[in-house]
């Protein structure tokens, strides 16, 4: 097996953990982190597909390249805001997760 089916099995398999865990888990913070993961498997298969290109004798193209170190910065950033608006959403709610309260519960705070 080549290092480059490797790698493209491995960001498959990302991307396919990400989704399942973006779709099934109602905790907020999880979901950020399945987020996360499903966006390194895509980088992971634009590096595969950029090194594609340089094993078939053609240049090493850099547009993967850029647009792999924009969305590393892009994803940090928005991670960051997601953590930033789920503890605001801790502080304000007391809780943190997506599930809907039951028919017969509040989901306001009490007053302190």
């Amino acid at each position: 097996m080549s290092p480059t089916t490797l790698y493209s099995l491995c960001g498959a398999a990302l991307v396919g953990i990400g989704l399942y865990g973006l779709l099934t888990d109602p905790r907020v913070l999880r979901k950020i982190i399945a987020f996360n993961l499903v966006g390194s498997g895509v980088f992971l298969l634009f590096g595969v597909v950029a090194r594609r290109g340089a094993d078939a004798g053609l240049s090493g193209d850099p547009v993967p390249q850029a647009l792999v170190i924009t969305g590393i910065v892009v994803a940090f950033s928005a991670t960051a805001l997601a953590v930033a608006l789920l503890l605001r959403l801790h502080e304000t709610g007391g809780g943190a997760t997506l599930e809907a309260a039951a028919e017969g519960e509040s989901t306001e705070r009490p007053a302190s």
